[in-house]
């Protein structure tokens, strides 16, 4: 259960630190990168109980991914086949097919080179997100693969994060 079962785990992780721990409600950010990448665009269009996302180096559309990637078969035993022989399974789970839903300002980014988890993935997320008039931004770091790796592509990474959620997650 891609993204599903992923999503109802997370919140209900919150709700339980939330019994406990003096935690805003009103301020919850997500963050995630590659897989947790894909998990913040699915939860940005699953759920609006996020005010802030950072989405690095995820995975919008199955199908298109499973063309896109260099590491394409670790899929096949989780969808049941490959692109080709399932593709409703890779379409229903992809992020991009609930566009419409997402309200959750987020910023992106990923490396120019990344095989894993190619920047076209990131890409056809922000569009869809504009398209939907939600706040967004891209940041795709020249010469970088999967890991954002040059100290000077880091500290700018980080900035941008922080400030991400320092705009949407700040108290009123």
């Amino acid at each position: 259960d891609f993204g599903g079962g992923d999503l109802r785990d997370i919140l209900a992780g919150i709700d339980a630190v939330e019994k406990i721990a003096p935690v805003d409600d009103a301020r919850l950010g997500v963050y995630g990168h590659s897989y947790g990448g894909f998990m913040t665009m699915w939860t940005v269009t699953h759920s609006t109980r996020f005010k802030a996302a950072v989405a690095g180096a995820g995975i919008a559309n199955w199908i298109s991914y499973y063309g896109q990637n260099g590491i394409d078969q670790w899929m096949v035993p989780f969808f049941g086949g490959t692109a080709y022989d399932n593709p409703a399974v890779y379409d229903r789970l992809s992020p991009i097919r609930s566009i419409k839903a997402a309200r959750t300002p987020t910023f992106i980014y990923v490396g120019e080179r990344d095989v894993e988890c190619p920047p076209a993935q990131s890409l056809e997320f922000w569009h869809g997100l504009k398209a939907m008039n939600v706040p967004t931004s891209l940041v795709i770091y020249e010469g970088e693969g999967h890991g954002i790796r040059k100290p000077a592509n880091n500290l700018d990474l980080n900035g941008r994060v922080v400030g991400w959620f320092d705009k949407y997650l700040a108290r009123p």
